[in-house]
């Protein structure tokens, strides 16, 4: 954002956090001009419902599966997604969910569908939390979850967790900018749209988590449509 407004002082940006079920809901309610979110499904039927403008993908990074240290995370530590969580699943073993209808939380119902299992009973925990509780919650549980990159890194030092499940391609977590067709300030939503697209801001997607994690936690890809 202070990149944003420094290109376009003319327009004053309020930014809502919130998971991405949630920010298209606030848009198809006219409470949102322009959404930057993670969860494909949701946007095609934000789209195809008349709610957005223009959807453009601007970056992607991935999810884990993330579980306690130890000989615990390896028991099911898998180089493909479905068989660790049938893994999972046959074991008993705590998985705590955003259960928040979040990017994250779409991504993993889908994982559970791949699979071919019904995430319930008393080792599947609903937590309706953001993504750094979540977390939090797993490591104070000795629990899994399915995290994005991102956050996992920038809370390592403070969790009880390692990577269980990577790699796999099913796993790639794509984010895209949506423009709301009624937007109160269409003007400014589709300055951001564009500026968030264009090369400069690209750049520094690309360079972001670098110096404090020795790695992009983005990978900008406007330009692939």
């Amino acid at each position: 954002m202070p990149a944003f407004r420094e290109a376009h002082p003319e327009y004053r940006v309020r930014v809502i956090a919130v998971g991405s079920g949630e920010a298209l809901r606030l848009a198809a309610r006219g409470d949102a001009d322009v959404v930057l979110s993670h969860s494909p499904r949701a946007e095609e039927e934000f789209m195809a419902a008349g709610y957005g403008g223009a959807r453009r993908q601007v970056m992607f990074n991935d999810f884990l599966i993330v579980g306690p240290s130890g000989d615990e995370a390896s028991r099911c530590r898998r180089l493909d997604v479905a068989s660790a969580l049938t893994c999972l699943a046959e074991s008993g073993a705590l998985f705590i969910s955003r259960g928040d209808d979040s990017g994250t939380h779409a991504k993993e119902r889908l994982l559970w569908t791949a699979a071919g299992v019904e995430p319930e009973g008393d080792w599947y925990l609903e937590a309706g939390q953001g993504m750094g509780a979540v977390l939090m919650m797993a490591s104070e549980k000795g629990a899994y979850t399915l995290s994005d990159r991102g956050t996992y890194l920038s809370m390592r030092e403070r969790l009880r967790l390692e990577v269980l499940v990577e790699g796999d391609p099913v796993l790639r977590n794509q984010y895209a900018v949506i423009t709301v067709r009624d937007a109160s300030n269409l003007e400014g939503a589709r300055a951001f749209a564009e500026w968030i697209a264009a090369p400069n801001a690209q750049a520094l997607i690309g360079e972001f988590g670098v110096e404090r994690f020795g790695r992009p936690l983005f990978s900008p890809n406007a330009a692939a449509r």
